[in-house]
């Protein structure tokens, strides 16, 4: 499946709406990244996207990309040294679980917003937004597609 169907499958809106609510609560940022190219190995991928999109210069290395290749029918979810120190391996595979059982029900929203709203629980558990006022969106919420 070409990333526009898949695109064209997915409510967009509802998942920015989605990461910027999460964001609210936490310092962490979230992306999603849908590729349209044939990705076997969606978790390189997804790291050599992660760093691309310099998502390791976050503040508290505490970003997580969820990325999508329609057309291997893979994907993975990738968080920096920050919360991947916090929540471990489990947690991941648990995220992974949760979206690889809607992705199978063709439920790809609901895929993507289950990792975001797990991820942005997770992100608020460990890091809440800063005290000092410094925090601020550090990068943009929309979904990105090449």
């Amino acid at each position: 499946m070409k990333a526009k169907s898949f695109l064209s499958q997915v409510d967009s809106p509802r998942i920015v709406a989605a990461i910027a609510v999460a964001e609210t609560k936490t310092s962490g940022e979230i992306r999603v990244w849908v590729s349209d190219r044939d990705r076997p190995n969606a978790l390189g991928a997804a790291t050599s996207r992660f760093l691309k999109l310099k998502m390791d210069h976050t503040r508290h290395r505490n970003a997580v990309l969820i990325f999508l290749a329609p057309r291997s029918r893979s994907f993975a979810v990738v968080g920096d040294t920050g919360i991947d120190a916090k929540v471990g391996e489990q947690f991941w595979t648990e995220v992974r679980d949760a979206m690889k059982s809607h992705l199978s029900d063709g439920k790809y929203t609901d895929a993507i917003l289950h990792a975001v709203a797990t991820a942005g629980a997770r992100l608020a558990e460990h890091f809440p937004p800063d005290a000092d006022g410094r925090d601020r969106n550090e990068l943009p919420n929309e979904i990105i597609v090449d």
